[in-house]
């Protein structure tokens, strides 16, 4: 094994990685590039899924050529995506017929409504484990059709395909117009609101609601198989395609959270709490999600509770973007030392609306509490602990639908490089706060599936051994306090509610 290695593709929201990881778990290298962010409109987010792809080639280049690695040295390719960001094209020329349409865009909410109908948000909730929500694929795909001139036309004639972003990667990858697979796992499939997560199939009746076309939909494949192979004229040509994870999901798996009752948490664009739920399908009474968790092989499906907050790095982002309040994110951590707490200062980013456990669409970013006494620094403060406090509300979700009491959580992501969130985030959650050696674990996640598919790994066992502790945050603020920020968030939450109505665009 020592001159084979597992690579990774890691289409995230704000970049494209590629990961090469030797059997130790370990990078070998790193190639990133990021792409464009689209506002055509306030609540509208979109990704050019051409310039997305030119980079996931760009980056795999980058990441063998530091390694002085090629094709001949890659055992496997693992793919993990931003979810739910759906993309639609012509499966005859390879062109999307519109720009791929994020996560966090909002524009469907009035598709979202209509759908609900009399029966409201949890129509397919017993079926798919979601609420309707703009969050989700299949109103995406609806809006798409209902809107580009000549897409239902082509739709219904068979020539569109559509899928999350790993299912576009993997079929330009496998050769595109030339023989590409259209395929997705169930990871991907359960975001989409058009699985059934019983049977991991899709739903016919689901489809038809949404006005899609059941030729569109990729077939459901495993998380950890062969689905296909590098094009031949391409750097992967021939690679064995063999892992396939929605990014929190491939997290879970990388930070080795196999037993029922494991949690972790990433710090992304936005934060995704995950607890395994086993073989068993947990309906949330509180906001969460039910999800699959992954599906390795022929084995038995893993189910789990998921937390989704839309907006944590991304309003770091924003302060430095939209702003300028500081030219590079990690200064963030230096403003708001700066100042010995938040000022009476709360930061609500409910720019697209507001997700677990509100799910929320009328809601929209606030800043609360403010006084002349308010500077730079306090709302930096604002922006770090509000990410805290999302994070809490998510697991006080989660031990009330699970029954469990978390004793540690698990994080990842570039966020816990900070030191003053991730204490702040301890002594919120009143648990000590764990950070793996390896912090990467959505692209780990991805090449453990690769490999275990193709034998370079033997199973979940060697993901155990190969997991070590890095840094460990322990509470230490006093409760009455803890308590007193708490509960002055909810509070500043209950300001955001029924900012989108009539007057109000999206």
């Amino acid at each position: 094994m020592a001159d084979k290695y597992i690579l990774a593709i890691d289409q995230g929201t704000t970049s494209s990685r590629a990961i090469v990881f030797n059997h130790e778990g370990r990078i070998v290298s790193v190639g990133q590039k990021e792409h464009e962010q689209i506002f055509p409109r306030a609540g509208w987010v979109e990704h050019n899924p051409i310039e997305v792809w030119d980079a996931v080639r760009e980056v795999v280049a980058e990441a063998l050529a530091k390694s002085s690695l090629n094709k001949e040295n890659i055992q496997a390719v693992g793919v993990t995506n931003q979810r739910e960001t759906t993309v639609v094209w012509n499966k005859e020329t390879g062109l999307p017929v519109y720009n791929a349409i994020v996560w966090q865009d909002t524009r469907t909410s009035k598709i979202v409504e209509d759908l609900g109908g009399a029966e409201g948000q949890d129509k397919y909730k017993a079926r798919v484990g979601l609420p309707l929500a703009t969050y989700f694929s299949g109103p995406k795909v609806k809006w798409i059709l209902d809107n580009v001139e000549g897409a239902r036309a082509d739709a219904e004639a068979g020539k569109l395909l559509m899928g999350n972003m790993d299912t576009w990667v993997i079929w330009n990858l496998t050769g595109g117009v030339d023989g590409g697979v259209h395929i997705t796992d169930p990871t991907n499939a359960s975001r989409t609101m058009l699985m059934d997560l019983k049977t991991l199939s899709w739903d016919p009746s689901i489809a038809a609601d949404m006005g899609i076309p059941m030729s569109m939909l990729p077939a459901i494949k495993s998380s950890s198989e062969v689905y296909g192979y590098g094009r031949e004229q391409g750097l992967l040509g021939g690679v064995p395609v063999a892992g396939d994870l929605g990014d929190q999901q491939a997290a879970t798996f990388g930070q080795a959270a196999f037993k029922a009752g494991m949690a972790k948490n990433t710090y992304g664009t936005g934060c995704f709490m995950i607890m395994n739920t086993g073989e068993e399908i947990v309906p949330s009474k509180n906001g969460l999600l039910t999800t699959v968790c992954y599906k390795i092989g022929d084995q038995k499906t893993i189910y789990a509770l998921e937390g989704s907050i839309a907006v944590t790095g991304s309003l770091v982002q924003w302060l430095r973007d939209n702003l300028k309040m500081f030219s590079s994110a990690p200064e963030i951590e230096e403003l708001a030392a700066s100042v010995d707490d938040n000022g009476g200062c709360y930061f609500v980013p409910a720019f697209s609306g507001l997700f677990a456990p509100y799910w929320r669409s009328d809601a929209r970013g606030a800043i609360v509490g403010l006084t002349r006494f308010v500077n730079r620094g306090h709302i930096a403060r604002a922006v770090l602990e509000a990410t805290a406090y999302q994070t809490r509300e998510v697991l006080d979700a989660m031990e009330a639908d699970s029954g469990v009491k978390l004793a540690e959580l698990k994080v990842d992501g570039g966020m816990t490089a900070n030191e003053t969130l991730m204490q702040f985030q301890a002594d919120q959650l009143g648990v000590p706060v764990v950070r793996p050696v390896v912090a990467e674990t959505t692209a780990l996640g991805a090449a453990y599936a690769a490999g275990i598919a193709t034998g370079y790994w033997n199973g979940e066992a060697d993901v155990i051994a190969n997991w070590a502790e890095d840094k460990r945050w322990v509470p230490s603020a006093e409760q009455d306090e803890r308590a007193r920020l708490y509960r002055n968030w909810k509070k500043a939450v209950t300001k955001t509610f029924d900012w989108v109505d009539g007057d109000v665009a999206i």
